[in-house]
């Protein structure tokens, strides 16, 4: 069973590259979702209520922005792009091998996010992760730095390496984020069809994609160990200077020291809102997206 070509999914051109960096522009009105699951995961003993109060006293509804620009801005166009993209080629192609839809967004997801992660999110990731994180200075009386303040201290103490600091992690994430993400929704929607009793050829409503990506969506919060992991080794934090942490941060001794320090749960804290975060985003790549592909493609 062929991936449903309609709609947008025919093949891929260079629009997608455009429609890609445009839809992910969309998906950062979830930042404040963002800026919450990034403050849990930072802080892995707090409540949610807790983290909302304590964003909210960054600057009240600004303080759920944080982040936001440039670096959220300059990551969603471009990941956006990269993601799409690959993962449409990827896809594409392994549907032509008579892999079956789940199969090929799995790969197509796996192969975008790797992608995206290495060629434009490690040094985005990283900056907007400081942004969030460094506003916890000013409690202990320091004025925090301005983000470029940040970035350029980062860039003359560890280079290029320092700026992308925690991109493997990112590149597990990504990989694994999409590739649940696009596999999950295109299993959805394979099912549903085979519930209503619809061919392979047949359209899906737009509820029923809408419904196919929240189910990818809230499903690849699975791999919510990986995105805490993530956090931590970018975080800004000068609590996260114990003497238990690592000195030299590496995904399996980061893993072991969060599990260490807080346990399993420790692990998901973020969760939560992550779940809404990866519903509005897959919402966003897949439903809409295939839309926008196809109606660019009449044009």
């Amino acid at each position: 069973m062929a991936i449903q070509k309609e709609p947008g999914q025919k093949g891929v051109n260079w629009s997608n590259i455009a429609v890609g960096g445009i839809m992910n522009m969309v998906t950062t009105l979830g930042q404040p979702l963002e800026v919450l699951k990034t403050q849990m995961a930072a802080n892995r003993s707090q409540s949610m209520f807790q983290a909302v109060q304590t964003v909210w006293s960054r600057g009240g509804v600004t303080g759920f922005y944080q982040g936001l620009i440039p670096w959220a801005w300059i990551e969603a166009s471009t990941k956006g792009a990269v993601l799409l993209f690959t993962a449409s080629e990827i896809e594409t192609a392994t549907v032509s091998m008579g892999v079956s839809p789940a199969a090929a967004g799995l790969l197509g997801g796996m192969g975008g996010g790797i992608a995206q992660a290495y060629a434009t999110m490690g040094f985005c990731t990283c900056m907007k992760t400081a942004e969030i994180t460094r506003h916890k200075q000013a409690a202990s009386g320091i004025k925090p730095p301005s983000t470029w303040a940040v970035f350029a201290d980062i860039y003359r103490r560890e280079g290029i390496a320092g700026i992308n600091k925690g991109v493997n992690a990112v590149a597990v994430r990504q990989c694994t984020n999409w590739g649940s993400r696009m596999g999950f929704a295109r299993l959805a929607e394979s099912t549903i069809r085979d519930v209503r009793g619809k061919g392979k050829d047949e359209k899906l409503g737009a509820l029923d994609k809408i419904l196919a990506s929240s189910i990818g969506g809230a499903l690849a919060t699975w791999n919510q160990p990986i995105e805490v992991v993530r956090v931590e080794m970018q975080s800004m934090s000068k609590s996260a200077n114990t003497a238990a942490r690592p000195e030299k941060l590496t995904i399996v001794n980061t893993l072991s020291y969060i599990y260490r320090e807080n346990g399993i749960k420790g692990l998901y804290r973020g969760v939560t809102p992550r779940i809404g975060l990866g519903i509005w985003q897959t919402v966003c790549m897949v439903s809409f997206a295939d839309y926008v592909k196809a109606w660019v493609k009449k044009d």
